[in-house]
This record gives C-alpha cells, sequence and structure tokens, in this order.
C-alpha cells in the first residue's frame, strides 16, 4: 500500500470521528511494520481535522535532482575508466556536476567504492577475489624469499 492509500484511509477514519490510536492499531494489525508511524498518523489526523483536503505532498522547495542523467552517468564511468586513481574534485572539473552528483553517480550508479585512492569494484567476482589471494601469497613469497 502507498504513501497515499494510507493517508486516504486516516482521512476516511479521520471523518468518522475515529481516535488516532485506533486508527493507528487498525493500520498496524493489518499493515504490519509496513504501516506508517504513530506520529506519522497523528500527525494526518491533525492536519485533515484542521481542513485538509488533498492526501499527497504539498510541493517541497527546492532544485530537484537533475545531475543524475544516463549522459553524466556514462561520463563519469569513462573519466573513472581511464584514471581510477581521479578525485571526485577532478571530475567536477572536468563535467561541471556538483560534489554531491558525482559522488551519488560512483557509489550508488557505478556501484564503486574508493579504496587505497583507487576506485574499485564494491562486489568481487570470485575470479577476481582468487586472483588478489594468489598474488598477495606471490607477494609473500618474494618476500620471504628476501627478494
Amino acid at each position: 500500500m502507498n504513501k497515499e492509500n494510507f493517508r486516504f484511509y486516516i482521512k476516511v477514519r479521520t471523518a468518522l470521528n475515529i481516535p488516532t490510536r485506533v486508527i493507528y492499531d487498525e493500520l498496524h494489525s493489518v499493515y504490519g511494520d509496513q504501516a506508517p508511524a504513530f506520529s506519522t498518523v497523528e500527525r494526518w489526523v491533525k492536519w485533515f481535522r484542521e481542513g485538509r483536503e488533498e492526501v499527497e505532498d504539498k510541493a517541497r522547495p527546492g532544485r530537484p535532482v537533475t545531475g543524475t542523467t544516463s549522459e553524466n552517468i556514462e561520463q563519469v564511468r569513462l573519466l573513472v575508466d581511464d584514471d581510477p586513481y581521479i578525485t571526485i574534485e577532478e571530475i567536477q572539473d572536468q563535467i561541471g556536476l556538483s560534489h554531491g552528483t558525482i559522488h551519488r553517480i560512483i557509489t550508488d550508479h557505478l556501484n564503486l567504492k574508493k579504496i587505497t585512492a583507487r576506485y574499485i569494484p564494491k562486489n568481487l567476482t570470485d575470479f577476481q577475489r582468487a586472483e588478489r589471494v594468489r598474488i598477495c601469497k606471490q607477494n609473500l613469497a618474494k618476500f620471504q624469499e628476501g627478494t
């Protein structure tokens, strides 16, 4: 059930003068953890009693997130593929996106994280893990031999 459906139910029950606690208990007994919190039910009951009619969210001020486009994601991916040591500030200078937008693209869309100043995939494949273990063992053997 989406937010508007919960709010519509709260609106109808409020119009019937059902107490807030009863409305919350009904929603919680049917939807469990999916139901809105008591404070949310209480807030919407108050607004409906004050005369609010709409169940949709009011428009919020602020700038919408528009920098996360497929073109920008591809540009960032190409830059990181070319130079995995690149910093967000350097990407900012080249593309002109905000720090937050670039960080969101790298972590959420490209699924990368920075390790030792280099971007690598968050989830390694079994082959990649085995290759890293092999290389580490090889380096350890070299160290123990003194070379």
